[in-house]
């Protein structure tokens, strides 16, 4: 469920993107006409879809790695703890606090303080998968080193798929969504700097990262 859950955000973080691209592209070469309202009563749908598609899909990131760490320390109790009542519940919860929030931030978008909200959820989201993914591959390592007395060469190859693993989660994780977010750090720190300018110029890329972090 879980799963299926972030595929569909990930699936609607990128037809977002494609949609109001497209819009865009109609509107500025003058085949879409539409009352200036109109527009604008578009544009701020579109944003409320992709800003609670980016917020969902953070939010089940951490779903699964909340659901990985308690199917992995507390195996025995896994089905009782995580039922499909409550794992519906989980998901009509992140959807409606996605959907609440992500309205909330495109009515005040203009308040920094949107901004920094969705940096520290960023970070927050950063740290609980760090931290939940390096226990559980300490936990395999652990195991992997008592397999050791009956095969001296496992030890090495189950830690090494373990590192491997834990590399590409959270360097994919961090290499696509990085510059988008701290884009929104320099739009606090430093909205007028030469530098952080020349950064800005390349927010269409962030926005592919975002996309291509979708398809993987």
């Amino acid at each position: 469920y879980f799963i299926c859950c972030l595929a569909v955000s990930d699936m609607l973080v990128s037809v977002s993107n494609v949609v109001e691209t497209i819009f865009m592209l109609l509107h500025d070469h003058g085949l879409l006409d539409l009352h200036p309202g109109m527009l604008r009563h578009l544009d701020n749908v579109i944003d409320v879809m992709i800003c609670s598609s980016v917020v969902s899909s953070l939010s089940f990131l951490c779903t699964i790695a909340a659901d990985r760490y308690i199917t992995i320390f507390y195996a025995l109790r896994y089905h009782s703890i995580m039922t499909t009542q409550r794992a519906v519940a989980i998901i009509a919860v992140v959807w409606l606090a996605s959907i609440t929030s992500s309205i909330l931030f495109i009515v005040y978008h203009t308040d920094n303080a949107v901004i920094v909200c969705l940096v520290a959820f960023f970070c927050t989201t950063l740290v609980f998968n760090a931290v939940l993914y390096l226990h559980m591959f300490l936990l395999a390592h652990v195991h992997s080193r008592r397999i050791m007395a009956f095969n001296k060469n496992q030890r090495q190859s189950t830690s090494m798929k373990g590192a491997i693993t834990l590399t590409i989660l959270l360097g994919v994780f961090i290499l696509c969504w990085g510059p988008f977010f701290l884009h929104l750090v320099l739009i606090l720190t430093c909205p007028t700097s030469p530098f952080c300018n020349c950064f800005f110029q390349n927010f269409n890329l962030f926005l592919i990262l975002i996309i291509c972090n979708s398809l993987i």
